[in-house]
């Protein structure tokens, strides 16, 4: 591989300006991706507490890698509960461009790619798509070649794919890397060693844990994140047919198998769908029963929410979220599960917006993943940044403005502080929000909001 190609950032251009500091802090080579503009947008009138019950479909960050995982084998796999979003249907049409064949209604999505015919990732459709990377180790694993197109996503600061690149070289694969896709070979296939994460990386592991379940010999992920959505993925592939122990542990052990068969499979409950809708109760002044889903996927977030004053009733399957007659100040500090999820900082950051006194947040996952903070001030939100952290001084109330988004979750933090705030707010850029949440405005609708898509 190219050494001065080791290091690559992924930089979004689309419709919103972009801070200076965020193209200072890339490297040289960069994957410029498009995201198109779309003009749909929310019309939100605040003010009404949310009452109900909402069902929490299955997680993006888990059906995303769980599809690639089809790439591993000749038979079909049957994904149950997977969420009808924009990333879902994005990934979906580039397996389909591959040769790869799909079916999918309620939920329900099977993937047969027996007849796949190309190892390269269409760009178009990659550039739209952070998970589309997830295809390079099973690609290599199964084929033993790759042609990845640079991946796209939210714009939230650098998310090299150097772990990706570097843990598959361990396994022997051989990379090189162009301004625009990663190649990769591997013609006498993986061979299975200790490999030690230089930092905890979702995604990283994911690819190497696909890529390890077909290579020859023992493999050893040391350091390997441990989120829910990792053991879901693990759980699945033990289904069709990989050896994997130390699952729920940073330490996975991968005997390599021959080849992977067929298999049914659940997808994970969204535990950040969980959360926001956590948020949305208690922001409001409500109370929301979330079924489908479980507190043992939140541990820190759940002991955040009843710091703050929100209280957490569990049922057989899910929870009851209470408001609290006032909402409490709680600081938070992101970390790798099973810390506080980066994935529902700026959500936490929106509620903290309406406490009784001044909290912290910290976000040491991302460097920019405070963009929400200018369009959550339009709003009457309190909010200094200095360097990763953000103080937030609790203001009574907030009011509606016309704001947009800037990355999916903090289009979601946008929504809940409407939700809260009195008069109207106009929410533009809402391409984001249907990235990763299967209908959220009906969803929140059935339960007493007053959304309006135009």
């Amino acid at each position: 591989m190219k050494k001065q190609n080791r290091f690559i950032n992924i930089i979004i251009i689309s419709n919103i300006l972009l801070s200076p500091s965020i193209f200072a802090a890339s490297a040289p080579k960069q994957a410029i991706c498009a995201i198109p503009i779309v003009h749909d947008k929310l019309i939100v009138k605040g003010g009404n507490p949310l009452r109900g019950t909402i069902k929490i479909t299955g997680a993006k960050n888990s059906a995303l890698p769980l599809m690639a995982a089809s790439l591993l084998t000749d038979d079909t796999l049957t994904l149950e509960s997977v969420p009808n979003i924009e990333d879902v249907r994005q990934l979906s049409s580039m397996l389909k461009s591959m040769g790869a064949n799909i079916d999918f209604a309620d939920g329900r999505m099977q993937i047969s790619t027996k007849s796949l015919n190309d190892t390269t990732t269409p760009q178009k459709t990659a550039s739209k798509l952070r998970a589309s990377i997830l295809t390079l180790g099973p690609l290599i694993a199964k084929h033993g070649k790759a042609k990845v197109a640079f991946p796209g996503g939210c714009m939230i600061g650098e998310r090299p794919i150097d772990q990706h690149v570097k843990a598959l070289e361990a396994l022997g694969a051989h990379i090189e890397v162009d301004d625009e896709y990663v190649n990769a070979y591997a013609p006498n296939g993986l061979k299975g060693t200790d490999y030690i994460f230089d930092v905890i990386t979702v995604g990283g592991t994911q690819n190497l844990l696909m890529a390890a379940v077909l290579a020859q010999g023992r493999t050893r992920l040391i350091n390997a994140a441990m989120e829910p959505e990792i053991t879901d993925l693990a759980n699945c592939l033990v289904k069709m047919g990989a050896k994997i122990s130390g699952i729920n542990t940073s330490v996975l052990i991968i005997d390599g198998v021959e080849k992977l068969h067929g298999a049914t499979h659940s997808v994970l409950p969204d535990r950040i769908e969980t959360g926001t809708y956590a948020i949305a109760a208690a922001i409001t002044g409500g109370e929301l029963t979330l079924t489908n889903t479980s507190i043992d996927l939140l541990p820190t977030f759940i002991q955040s929410l009843e710091r703050a004053g929100v209280k957490i009733t569990k049922t057989a399957d899910g929870f009851t979220v209470t408001a609290p007659n006032s909402i409490k100040n709680s600081d938070i500090t992101t970390a790798p599960y099973p810390g506080f999820p980066t994935d529902l900082q700026p959500q936490y950051m929106a509620l903290m917006a309406l406490s009784n006194g001044e909290s912290h947040v910290e976000e040491t996952i991302f460097e920019n993943r405070f963009m929400q903070v200018p369009e959550l001030s339009r709003m009457g939100a309190n909010i200094t940044v200095t360097g990763r952290v953000a103080d937030i001084h609790g203001v009574k109330e907030l009011h509606g403005a016309d704001v947009g988004a800037t990355d999916l979750r903090a289009a979601a933090s946008l929504l809940l502080e409407a939700l809260a705030a009195k008069g109207e707010t106009t929410i533009n850029r809402i391409y984001y929000i249907d990235r990763g949440y299967d209908d959220i405005v009906n969803k929140l609708v059935s339960v007493g909001a007053d959304i309006k898509r135009l």
